[in-house]
């Protein structure tokens, strides 16, 4: 099987690889994670897996590289990870009662051909209603800190979820069922 790289720092998305059985190594990407005016969720998410990707290439002379990133978009906003506690409880407090999106660009850099591949998928979310006191208890729990709309589904913010369409994998950062085709297409086989 080819050497497969995760240009990734997220302890999320390595434990859903390994998951899958993959054997992996991993890299971490040095990108400014700045969310670019103008462009669509998908082209945004997509854009920043892709520089994920480019940041390890230099260190990688053959195998495939994966990255991914994820945004949360609230109406026309593209929420990104909270830089304080004060910016998490307004992220919170704006999707209270709400229904998001969650958008996951997917790249993979076929070192040995030369050849980059993009995609993205796209989860609805609806938050039940929340109060001030759930959000500062969620925010101090810390959980926030890392993830775009300061929130991660597979910890303890799964109890501010009220229902998704979708898949939930996007939600944890890596769509496991779109990675899955995305391999197919440069013959890896995860079944």
């Amino acid at each position: 099987m080819k050497k497969i790289i995760l240009a990734s720092e997220s302890p999320r998305r390595a434990s859903l690889l390994a998951n899958l059985g993959l054997r992996f190594e991993t890299l971490q990407p040095c990108i400014r994670e700045e969310l670019q005016e103008g462009l669509s969720p998908r082209l945004v998410a997509e854009g920043l897996a892709r520089a994920k990707a480019g940041s390890v290439e230099g260190q990688v002379e053959t195998g495939l590289i994966i990255a991914a990133d994820t945004v949360v978009v609230l109406g026309d906003r593209i929420l990104g990870k909270p830089c304080d506690q004060a910016e998490a409880i307004e992220m919170l407090a704006s999707l209270s009662g709400r229904k998001h999106q969650v958008v996951t660009g997917v790249c993979l850099s076929d070192r040995d051909m030369g050849k980059v591949w993009l995609d993205s998928e796209v989860t609805d979310v609806y938050f039940r209603t929340l109060n001030q006191a759930e959000i500062e208890a969620y925010v101090e729990t810390g959980e926030p800190a890392d993830k775009a709309g300061a929130y991660g589904i597979q910890g303890k913010g799964a109890l501010l979820v009220e229902r998704i369409e979708g898949c939930f994998y996007n939600v944890v950062g890596l769509p496991l069922p779109k990675l899955y085709l995305m391999l197919k297409e440069v013959g890896i086989s995860l079944l």
